[in-house]
């Protein structure tokens, strides 16, 4: 019997089509927790929303702008420190303080910009980003490199001594039909790697375990091959498996519990070593979709991933 590793705790639709502020609350496609426990979600129409830990009620909101002053396609979002990091689907990881200020961006490998400047498709560039303890970024591609095949996207890191700097990189395989969301590191070394996509049964999204310390680096390949070094992963719930607990939507759906969900941290974790998690969907600004947040709780699977396969 498959184990259930994931209970879904509550969902709340509270925020759906609401404003902050006099600025539209949703589009979300990021979160990340900050040190005061407050959770930062990151619309990708160049606002910052920092939310109340238990109401998740909006407590206050920022602009951000890239070094043009132009808006801002903000896809995934970590805390370093005192700093911001905010990944684009430009694509390009940018530095800001907590006013909204930007400070600088990180060194960005070659290959990650959009074609022909590199070998990112347009609109499939860094989806997700987390940080992997106090001085390690990861941020996930979307979708694959032009020249990879097309079921491996690639997760690069970036190791921080005088600044950050690029370090290694790994290949990832997703499911059928599926793309890489967002990452959330789980605190022992692991990676929980989020899965969505769309068909006509509604949205498919599904939640993996994987581990970066069991990896091969193929940072220094041009092009992936069918049988490069990918990363084991270990799925721990498909979301249209859980319990609709009174959900509706406004699309059909294969489980009406399911949205857009693009955005995902890891909140808190229990004595017995037990994972909170909030995932967040972006309704697109469309009245065909909701903003829904969901709490789950994630029993982790031991012992760690295996070691990296074909």
């Amino acid at each position: 019997m498959e184990k259930n590793y994931v209970t879904l705790e509550s969902f709340t639709d509270h925020l759906d089509k609401v404003t902050f502020e006099e600025q539209f609350v949703g589009n979300f496609s990021g979160l990340s927790l900050d040190r005061d426990g407050r959770i930062a979600a990151l619309s990708d129409r160049s606002l910052l929303y920092f939310l109340d830990p238990d109401s998740l009620d909006p407590v206050k909101v920022i602009k951000l702008r890239d070094e043009l002053r132009h808006p801002l396609d903000g896809e995934a979002i970590a805390f370093d420190g005192d700093e911001i990091l905010i990944a684009t689907e430009r694509p390009e990881i940018f530095r800001y303080n907590r006013a909204g200020e930007l400070l600088g961006v990180l060194p960005m490998p070659g290959q990650f910009r959009v074609a022909p400047l590199g070998n990112a498709r347009l609109n499939e560039a860094f989806e997700g980003m987390t940080m992997t303890g106090e001085r390690t970024v990861v941020a996930s591609m979307e979708g694959p490199l032009l020249g990879d095949p097309d079921d491996v996207v690639r997760l690069q890191t970036w190791e921080k001594s005088d600044g950050f700097q690029p370090s290694a990189q790994y290949a990832y395989r997703v499911e059928p039909g599926l793309l890489v969301a967002d990452i959330a590191a789980t605190g022992d070394g692991r990676l929980l790697v989020l899965e969505r996509g769309f068909d006509d049964t509604g949205n498919r999204v599904h939640l993996y375990l994987t581990d970066l310390r069991q990896g091969v680096d193929v940072g220094g390949l041009k092009r992936l091959y069918a049988g490069t070094p990918v990363l084991d992963k270990q799925l721990l719930v498909d979301m249209a498996d859980l319990p609709s607990s009174g959900a509706v939507a406004k699309q059909p759906q294969k489980n009406p519990l399911l949205g857009n969900i693009e955005a995902m941290t890891v909140t808190g974790r229990d004595t017995d070593g037990r994972i909170r998690l909030l995932l967040a969907t972006d309704d697109n600004g469309s009245d065909a979709q909701i903003t829904r947040l969901y709490r789950l709780l994630l029993t982790m699977p031991y012992p760690s991933v295996p070691r990296t396969s074909e």
